[in-house]
This record gives structure tokens, C-alpha cells and sequence, in this order.
């Protein structure tokens, strides 16, 4: 059975499509915040700031990936321990 992540300092091609559905949702989140929080209330369309919350929130997903192993653990390979008797 293939793992669902990474081996530790990897990605796979498919880490980048899911970097790139991050990015797309980083963008209404940025335009909803930017638009509660002006005064007045008004939908706003910060082009410069949606682009850098996009690329940032693709790039940190691609890097969390990155630095997580084969079991979802930070900075680990390591398998988990098995308990006997479950």
C-alpha cells in the first residue's frame, strides 16, 4: 500500500496540485479579511496582496510537505511503535 505523504525532504507531483488548490483558496480568504476589516465595510480587491497570499500559502504547504515523512510526523521516517494486542 502506497503512503499518502512524502518520504522526509520529498514531494511528489501531486503535493504541487494540492499546493496549487491551497493558493486558490488562500484568495477569497484574503478578499473576505480584507473586506471585514476596512472601514467602511466594502468588498476590496487587493491584487498585489491576494498574489502574495496565494503564493504564500502554496509555497507553505509545498515546504510543510517537504519537512513531513512518510507517516505525517514533522521531520520524521520514523515508523510508528506497534502495541501489542490492538
Amino acid at each position: 500500500m502506497e503512503s499518502y505523504f512524502s518520504k522526509l525532504w520529498n514531494v511528489k507531483l501531486g503535493d504541487f496540485g494540492r499546493g496549487l488548490v491551497v493558493a486558490v483558496v488562500a484568495v477569497p480568504l484574503q478578499i473576505v479579511y480584507e473586506s471585514v476589516t476596512s472601514v467602511p465595510m466594502v468588498l476590496s480587491f487587493n491584487w498585489k496582496a491576494m498574489g502574495g497570499a496565494a503564493l504564500a500559502g502554496g509555497v507553505g504547504y509545498i515546504v510543510k510537505n517537504l519537512m513531513t515523512g512518510v507517516n505525517g510526523k514533522l521531520l520524521s521516517n520514523k515508523e510508528p511503535e506497534k502495541k501489542e494486542g490492538v
